[in-house]
């Protein structure tokens, strides 16, 4: 099965997904020309056959447009399974960018059909993604990614970019440079980085600041910060993973648009010195958007993306042999949270009750 005959691009790109990162990212791709196949569940794909996408992406001075680009559905292929997206190969490479807790079961699906799926840019937060899609794939079939630039979804296949930073590409890989050419011709602002965990567990630390304890307690980022007991609460945590990636001899990196060393450096300063970058960094990196933790907890999310990140530094931190106690307290609360082992209000505006956990 061929394509749309309108792409001319020597690429050919499957998106898992046509969530916010995935509308995003392979929109701007079909808007440059290349070649894109999306897998999406069947429910949405009848509507996206239809409509299309449509990606706000006006904050993006390059752009030079003061209205939100259509991707036309003659422009895009959308199927809804696997084994139909694959009619439309071979692949050169593919974007998988699904919530961490996603990522196994997803793997599983895709284990049958490993010899013809391309190598995958995962862009998923956390640092556990890529180990498994190589445990599942094949260590050649994944590519460590991130992206840091700010998107949200208003429905299906409807993006706005909020704030413009960048994706990042792990070198190492035969196709690293030229998904790097690719993305940034899409004007996705993509750099190589030569370390791959480095770069994964410095996107991770960005992600940690005010997220369980945001939605532990119910409260905006700005109320925990102002607090200035959870705000020594959000500083030893980030101490924590700091020294797991000493200890594993990562080095903390600056990611697109993202100043990650300032980040670290403010866990060295004073209190009364710090707590204005950090909480200005916090604020600008989520816009009004509560934490993505706080939304999985209230939506009624019977997962929690925690056991991937503040767990991970605690399951490291365990190996490494580094204490990591109050990013076990605040994984394992909030898990027990979404579990529904204990209600939402037990610990909702009541932050001497988590203070006192962590304590003891």
């Amino acid at each position: 099965m061929s394509l749309p005959s309108s792409q001319s691009s020597d690429l050919k790109f499957l998106i898992f997904g046509a969530g916010a990162i995935g509308t995003y990212i392979g929109g701007s791709l079909a808007l440059a020309g290349y070649q894109v196949v999306f897998v999406e569940q069947p429910k949405m794909v009848e509507e996206l056959r239809t409509k299309g996408l449509r990606l706000d992406l006006t904050v993006d001075e390059r752009r030079n447009t003061k209205d939100a680009s259509i991707v036309e559905p003659r422009s895009f292929v959308i199927e809804p399974s696997l084994e139909n997206a694959l009619k439309f190969g071979p692949f050169d490479a593919g974007i998988f960018a699904l919530k961490s807790f996603d990522t196994v079961s997803a793997m599983e699906g895709l284990k049958p059909f490993a010899e013809k799926l391309p190598p995958l840019l995962c862009l998923s937060n956390g640092v556990d993604n890529e180990p498994t899609i190589a445990n599942a794939l094949g260590a050649d079939k994944v590519i460590y990614g991130t992206v840091t630039t700010a998107i949200g979804r208003r429905g299906p296949g409807d993006i706005v970019l909020e704030k413009l930073r960048g994706v990042g590409v792990a070198a190492g890989h035969p196709l690293s440079e030229k998904l790097v050419a690719a993305l940034d011709k899409a004007y996705l602002k993509c750099h190589l980085y030569p370390d791959a965990l480095s770069m994964k567990w410095s996107k991770m630390l960005t992600n940690l600041v005010s997220n369980p304890t945001s939605a532990i307690l119910n409260m905006t980022a700005a109320q925990v910060f102002a607090d200035k007991r959870l705000y020594k609460l959000e500083i030893d945590m980030l101490k924590e993973c700091l020294a797991v990636m000493k200890s594993m001899n990562l080095d903390v990196t600056d990611l697109p648009g993202t100043p990650v060393k300032l980040l670290a450096l403010a866990t060295k300063l004073p209190l009364w010195l710090s707590k204005p970058f950090l909480s200005k960094a916090a604020g600008s990196g989520r816009g009004a958007k509560m934490p993505s933790f706080h939304i999985d907890l209230y939506s009624g999310r019977p997962q929690s993306e925690v056991e991937f990140l503040h767990g991970a530094v605690v399951r490291e931190g365990k190996a490494c042999g580094i204490p990591t106690p109050v990013n076990k307290v605040l994984t394992e609360t909030l898990l027990a949270l979404t579990k529904k082992e204990i209600p939402l209000e037990e610990f909702a505006g009541k932050p001497e009750k988590l203070l006192s956990k962590i304590k003891s």
